[in-house]
């Protein structure tokens, strides 16, 4: 049977951003339907931060546009109008204490994911939104002043506006599937192309499956693209230095908080080059003088003592045998019959071992999608399309994309909140 069902807003996605969307035209008493494919909603929010959602971060403005990179401005008015103290006060008003962590990130008290969700969930009742699960999209048509919302099973829905926050094309689990940007495609928009962010990437060197596992804390990485431009490219000498941190081993390469924050970037640079040199800093609170004294001491107070054990003061015990092995020194020599040539050897891997990029994890993987509807076809004042009047998007449809620690959630409930208010003054 086809039902016809009427309404002053529908928003398709009930991720973060359209939960907001959907709330804030609830709140000025619109007739809001909010339309979500899998059977509940926020199931991306729950595997955020490790099931412990990290929501936002405390920083200044300035600084989310800043890790915003190229789109940063585009999104200054959706912060402006709702930010990271207006989100931790929405939560805190119904309930939902915040606690701010190392470099400012924002968890909620009970650090648990499903709390986060529970709070949108009650807000969307509490504001008449109509919920539908288990209702993917198939496409939208203009009907004289209205838009015809066709889904899949049959169904239509009518509405005077939309709001668009399907999501990107990663976490497919999830129901990121890529359809809006599909959907917004054929309605005439651009596509800036999607690439994988917050994802692992891939190395070429065998050795790393031996340490699958291994974290390295408090290293420094550098990424450089200098040789073996892809035909067409032109600038292949790009070098992208981390602050310090840590880095994971995996069977395929590497990943940790470094490796993911950089990894949008990395991709890109992948675009341009065959590979990409990683440098790891093992040491990045020595410089090189120092840590030769350093090294020359170790060797002077254990001299008779084997080099894999002289190095357990320099290294985790599990990258000894394969660091000596890069350096082509046998673990088995005293520290005494280490000639300067193989001491200067270790020196330089602890200031730089390499690794190269060859690739990255699919974007089905990937923790968030870069790329998405241009901003140039957005109006940024309202998030209402300049293509489609009466069409608005929110959240990581939206070309653009942060490093981890709170920016990416903070922009789907901004400009979700943005949308939401926008449409609803529209809509009559």
């Amino acid at each position: 049977m086809i039902l016809l069902r009427v309404y002053d807003i529908a928003v398709v996605g009930a991720g973060a951003a359209g939960s907001m969307a959907a709330i804030r035209a609830g709140l000025h008493k619109k007739n809001v339907v909010l339309v979500e494919r899998n059977s509940s909603i926020g199931r991306k929010i729950l595997l955020t931060g490790k099931e412990r959602c990290n929501l936002t971060n405390i920083a200044s403005i300035d600084t989310f546009i800043d890790a915003f990179g190229r789109q940063g401005n585009f999104l200054r008015s959706a912060f402006s109008r709702f930010f990271n103290h207006d989100l931790i006060d929405f939560f805190d008003s119904r309930g939902l204490k915040m606690r701010i962590e190392r470099q400012g990130r924002v968890f909620p008290a009970t650090e648990r994911a499903c709390s986060v969700v529970e709070v949108l969930r009650k807000s969307l009742l509490e504001n008449k939104v109509k919920l539908l699960f288990s209702m993917r999209l198939a496409g939208i048509k203009d009907k004289n002043g209205f838009f015809q919302l066709d889904m899949e099973n049959g169904d239509k829905i009518y509405a005077k506006k939309v709001i668009f926050a399907t999501g990107g094309a990663s976490f497919r689990i999830t129901g990121s599937s890529g359809d809006g940007f599909n959907i917004a495609r054929k309605l005439g928009h651009t596509i800036v192309p999607l690439k994988p962010a917050l994802v692992p990437l891939k190395t070429r060197e065998p050795w790393v499956k031996r340490l699958q596992g291994l974290s390295l804390r408090n290293i420094r990485v550098t990424f450089s693209a200098r040789t073996g431009l892809k035909p067409g490219r032109k600038d292949g000498g790009k070098k992208i230095t981390s602050g310090v941190g840590e880095i994971v081993f995996t069977h395929f390469g590497v990943s940790g908080p470094l490796v993911l924050d950089l990894s949008g970037r990395i991709v890109s640079m992948l675009d341009e080059c065959a590979e990409v040199t990683l440098l790891i800093d093992l040491k990045p609170a020595l410089e090189m003088e120092r840590l030769e004294s350093r090294l020359l001491r170790e060797f002077g107070e254990n001299k008779n003592a084997k080099l894999k054990n002289v190095m357990k003061n320099l290294l985790p015990h599990r990258l000894i045998p394969v660091f000596l092995g890069i350096a082509g020194i046998v673990p088995e020599k005293n520290a005494n019959q280490i000639s300067r040539q193989e001491r200067r050897a270790i020196l330089v891997l602890l200031k730089a071992l390499p690794l190269t990029v060859v690739g990255s994890l699919s974007l089905e993987e990937a923790m968030v999608t870069n790329g998405g509807i241009s901003t140039k076809e957005i109006d940024p004042r309202t998030m209402e399309s300049r293509i489609l009047p009466g069409l608005y998007f929110a959240g990581e449809i939206i070309d653009g994309c942060a490093s981890s620690g709170g920016y990416n959630l903070q922009q789907a409930f901004s400009t979700g909140y943005l949308a939401g208010e926008a449409a609803s003054a529209c809509a009559g």
